[in-house]
């Protein structure tokens, strides 16, 4: 891991009163965020170890599709529950509402919805923050 992503900005955003983990990308101006954040937002899942196995089976179908939510995901370093630095698959904006498509039903549309049009989200701070002030 190069020296800058060490110092990363991390962000925590909750959903439900669901944890979502990101981390601010200085280079590229934009917000990377925990996959597995949110397929457990999505799954409405609170087990560790069922969340991550079902990222698992998703994303190998995924990537039998050839989806470009699988090519798009990026593993950065964040801290995971159990108080270790952790490598962990996370997505940029585009790439979270990617993912969240591929969830049926009410709970992905609104968290889709709440991700792109709260100011109080995450893409709602990072927009104002990354546009030149």
């Amino acid at each position: 891991m190069n020296k800058n992503m060490s110092s990363k900005k991390i962000s925590i955003r909750f959903y439900d009163d669901r944890e979502v983990r990101a981390i601010w990308d200085e280079k590229n101006s934009k917000w990377w965020f925990s996959v597995l954040d949110i397929v457990a937002v999505l799954t409405d899942q609170n087990d560790y170890t069922k969340t991550r196995n079902y990222w698992k089976y998703l994303k190998s179908r995924l990537k039998k599709e050839n989806s470009q939510v699988v090519s798009a995901t990026t593993q950065l370093k964040i801290m995971a529950p159990d108080g270790k630095k952790r490598m962990s698959d996370m997505l940029d904006y585009n790439g979270i509402i990617t993912l969240g498509k591929e969830f049926p039903g009410k709970k992905a549309n609104r968290f889709i919805e709440w991700f792109t049009f709260s100011e109080e989200s995450i893409d709602g701070k990072s927009k104002t923050k990354a546009s030149p002030q």
